[in-house]
């Protein structure tokens, strides 16, 4: 039977600003964890979809010891959170990659899955739970609105969740995620000053100038086709006097 666990460091339910208050996560133990390395804390959240049918499934998977993945919490799209693995430890979701020039993030970061096969729009019970959440997670740990990145930002090219259909403005609104800047691009769209701006902002810089813009595009404006134009600039907080 799935036992109700506090999450590590605090209470099961928190004050949040929201319309739906944290509910206190299932405790569904995964197998799949280790120790943080070098003592290191949290200081990101990673978030995923599942791409698995229901949330069963995915939860299955999570815990399942010939998978070797997991993460510390799942959200279906009803709205239930479960937990798998305690917030102090590290849970094996994040793989290779990198964000403002740091690997193993892993050690450092919590991850998040929201239960959605990544080919239909997230549901508002599971938003509404995602921001208490992130919410709870960010006071207990001190992580900013920058902290708070997509599995594909991390690992482009590698990684498309959580996808072109996650409302990462929601967020933003809510100061649960980097604000994007409106400023306007330049209008010769320089690759060089692109690559700068998107390192700048956490973006790994060992990738192909095509695979970065596709995971920069995919955070901002998935939209977006063709080459390199000044509205990719604009969330980078791009300013007149960088170039």
């Amino acid at each position: 039977m799935a036992m109700v666990m506090p999450a590590g460091g605090t209470q099961a339910r928190s004050a949040v600003p929201s319309t739906t208050d944290l509910p206190a996560p299932i405790w569904h133990p995964s197998p799949n964890f280790g120790a943080r390395r070098d003592g290191q804390k949290p200081s990101l959240i990673v978030l995923h979809y599942t791409a698995m049918d229901d949330a069963q499934s995915a939860l299955h998977r999570l815990c399942d010891p010939v998978h070797e993945v997991s993460a510390h919490y799942l959200i279906g799209a009803q709205g239930t959170l479960w937990q798998m693995v305690r917030e102090e430890d590290r849970a094996w979701h994040a793989g290779a990659g990198s964000w403002q020039g740091q690997g193993d993030v892993n050690s450092r970061s919590i991850g998040v899955e929201l239960d959605n096969t990544g080919a239909h729009p997230f549901t508002e019970p599971q938003m509404a739970v995602l921001e208490a959440l992130l919410t709870s997670l960010m006071s207990r740990w001190a992580i900013p609105p920058d902290g708070v990145i997509g599995h594909s930002d991390m690992a482009p090219g590698r990684k498309s969740d959580p996808g072109p259909r996650f409302d990462w403005r929601r967020l933003e609104r809510l100061g649960l995620a980097q604000t994007r800047s409106s400023a306007k691009g330049p209008s010769d769209a320089p690759v060089r000053l692109f690559r700068e701006l998107a390192h700048n902002a956490g973006f790994p810089s060992d990738v192909d100038d095509e695979t970065l813009l596709a995971a920069v595009r995919l955070r901002f404006r998935p939209w977006g086709r063709g080459a390199l134009a000044p509205e990719d600039f604009s969330p980078l907080c791009y300013t007149s006097a960088q170039t």
